[in-house]
C-alpha cells in the first residue's frame, strides 16, 4: 500500500548545498571560509537533532500503541 518514499528532490537539495558548500571553503575571504565550516557544523547538528527527534516520536508511537492494546484487552 505504502512505497518507499521518494526523497529525490531533498536529496538533489543536500547535494547542492554541500556542494556549494565545498566550493566556499576554498574561497580567498576568510570570512567566508570560516562561515562554511560553521554551516556544515549547524546542518550536521541539526540532523543529529532530527534524528533523535524521529526516536522519541517513534518510542511514544510504540508506547501508545501498547497502551491502546492494554486497554482494549
Amino acid at each position: 500500500m505504502f512505497g518507499k518514499e521518494d526523497n529525490t528532490f531533498n536529496e538533489l537539495r543536500e547535494n547542492s548545498i554541500n556542494k556549494w558548500l565545498q566550493d566556499m571553503s576554498s574561497h580567498g575571504d576568510i570570512e567566508v571560509r570560516g562561515g562554511t565550516r560553521v554551516t556544515i557544523e549547524y546542518i550536521e547538528d541539526l540532523k543529529r537533532k532530527i534524528t533523535a527527534l524521529e526516536e522519541k516520536n517513534a518510542l511514544k508511537d510504540r508506547y501508545l500503541k501498547k497502551m491502546k492494546l492494554d486497554k482494549v484487552k
